[in-house]
């Protein structure tokens, strides 16, 4: 690391900004590091809130990323409850709300993402949550308890995560799809249809197709939610999961390119040199898609980014190049997901999609660039050992389950992009 860069200060106190503080240390960095988050209290994990926390008696404390005494051991200054409001770029100098201000040499922008909002709600429902936050998962968590009718707006990942909680916890669960299937914008459609299947079994009942024009509302709680078919669903509990935006406004306040993130380059570094990007918030080339700008919501990706701007930062001058990795629980079902499928054009199944256990090979241009995997682990991490090396199992030998997929890291010609 450059001599002269004796702070950093890193906005975003979760998965990725924790983790780029911890990696400066593991790599050497012995100057001062700031951490300042949004939020009170220590980093927590994320992914457990739709999942074991919510269906279980894990503690918060059981969530926290490191204890507190992790912040004095490592000297990383934590900053918590603490909203950045501008960039003064020239003068390497960052503002919070609050009026303090922090000088740095380095800033990594880590400030991660939040849920967007039900375009038909022009003001707060009691019994209408949303789960970004540990205090939303306390909620709901506590809300659940005496749910009866729950409508779930929105079936992506958390939205399924969440349906299927609710539903072994006895309520009667309807999810809303704006699209045509589950997990449309990030899975196959034979994947789609797998957990669509899978939820149903549980009892959960769906509508796609479908969009929500109104929450109605009765002595102030949620009572129901109406369609634009002009159905009206019973509802004492709704949860709006379509979705989440970036936290990037900050560049506006300092002229940072922003397109769906912040904008960085194969070092995961801004126009401005002083300033880098990880996690949900960053849109960075991706390496093994043709450097096309990509933007990825993945606990692997945001841990991935922020290692690597350490031991950037401490010399390592290689560009990133890090394949991406996906997972969701949901029921007793586990998808886990290597890579993109970004312009996928053909793909094969291998493994009994009715047996609940099978995976889907994703290919564009004949190469492959995604693998699902529903229940089928070793699919999953010989795909990432290919993915990774930029090999390419043919669409037989891939449908074919008698065929070794590890053979070919041996033997198989790389395709490069």
């Amino acid at each position: 690391m450059s001599a002269c860069i004796n702070s950093v200060v890193i906005v975003g106190a979760g998965q990725s900004g924790l983790q780029a503080a911890s990696s400066l240390r593991d790599e050497g960095y012995d100057g001062a590091i700031y951490l300042i988050g949004s939020e009170s209290g220590l980093p927590y994990q994320r992914p457990p809130l739709s999942k074991s926390y919510l269906d279980s008696d894990m503690a918060v404390d059981e969530l926290h990323l490191e204890p507190a005494r992790w912040f004095n051991e490592t000297r990383v200054e934590l900053v918590a409850g603490e909203h950045v409001e501008s960039i003064d770029r020239q003068g390497k100098r960052l503002t919070m709300t609050s009026g303090r201000s922090q000088a740095y040499d380095h800033l990594i922008l880590a400030t991660g993402s939040r849920n967007r909002a039900l375009p038909c709600m022009s003001q707060p429902v009691d019994g209408v949550l949303s789960l970004r936050s540990i205090n939303d998962a306390a909620a709901l968590k506590s809300r659940l308890a005496g749910a009866r009718h729950v409508v779930v707006i929105g079936a992506g990942f958390l939205g399924l995560e969440a349906a299927a909680v609710a539903i072994a916890q006895g309520c009667h669960v309807h999810v809303l799809e704006a699209t045509e299937r589950v997990m449309q914008r990030a899975v196959s459609a034979s994947m789609s249809a797998a957990f669509q299947r899978h939820h149903e079994t549980l009892g959960v009942q769906f509508s796609f197709d479908t969009l929500v024009v109104d929450i109605h509302s009765r002595d102030g709680r949620v009572s129901e939610v109406e369609l634009n078919d002009c159905s009206l669903l019973p509802a004492d509990l709704v949860l709006v999961a379509i979705g989440v935006l970036p936290n990037s406004e900050l560049g506006a306040t300092c002229g940072l390119e922003v397109r769906n993130g912040f904008v960085v380059d194969d070092l995961l570094l801004t126009a401005d040199r002083s300033i880098s990007a990880i996690g949900d918030c960053a849109a960075f080339p991706y390496a093994f898609d043709d450097n096309e700008i990509i933007r990825l919501e993945s606990v692997q990706n945001a841990v991935d980014q922020a290692r690597y701007v350490a031991q950037r930062m401490l010399g390592n001058v290689q560009r990133y190049d890090q394949i991406p990795i996906f997972w969701s629980e949901q029921g007793g079902s586990r998808l886990q997901m290597v890579g993109v499928a970004r312009g996928a054009d053909q793909s094969v199944v291998r493994g009994d999609p009715e047996a609940g256990a099978f995976s889907v090979f994703r290919y564009r241009n004949e190469r492959l660039n995604c693998v699902e995997s529903l229940n089928r682990p070793a699919d999953h991490m010989a795909a990432r050992r290919l993915l990774q090396r930029r090999l390419s199992p043919s669409l037989v030998q891939a449908a074919d389950v008698s065929f070794d997929l590890k053979s070919l890291l041996a033997t198989a010609t790389e395709v490069r992009s």
